[in-house]
């Protein structure tokens, strides 16, 4: 299954360098956090309206293979946010885990 991530562009490039990405959202680590917000493709539209409609930066939404993230010792959990569940990755992501890189444009 594929689950998706809107990351800043450049915190993406820098982790396709470093070959390891920490953000969990919008100004939040993956260490102040202790996962990576995450959410299915139907999700991503109201994710990026809620969180980043008034952000300057360029953004792009990571396609990610949920399958090759838990095989890499990785936890994926699925966790109930005011009524609807979300996936939430429990470690930093890797490069290889990402199927395809898009970038997205808000209105």
């Amino acid at each position: 299954m594929t689950i998706f991530h809107i990351a800043h562009v450049i915190d993406w490039d820098d982790a396709e360098r470093s070959g390891h990405y920490a953000v969990s959202t919008r100004g939040r680590t993956l260490d102040e956090v202790g996962f990576i917000h995450a959410s299915t493709a139907e999700q991503v539209p109201r994710v990026a309206d809620a969180f980043y409609s008034d952000d300057p930066l360029p953004l792009v939404v990571l396609e990610l293979d949920d399958a090759l993230i838990e095989a890499a010792g990785i936890r994926v959990l699925w966790e109930d946010v005011e009524g609807e569940l979300f996936p939430h990755v429990y470690g930093p992501l890797r490069p290889e885990f990402v199927v395809s890189v898009t970038p997205i444009a808000l209105a």
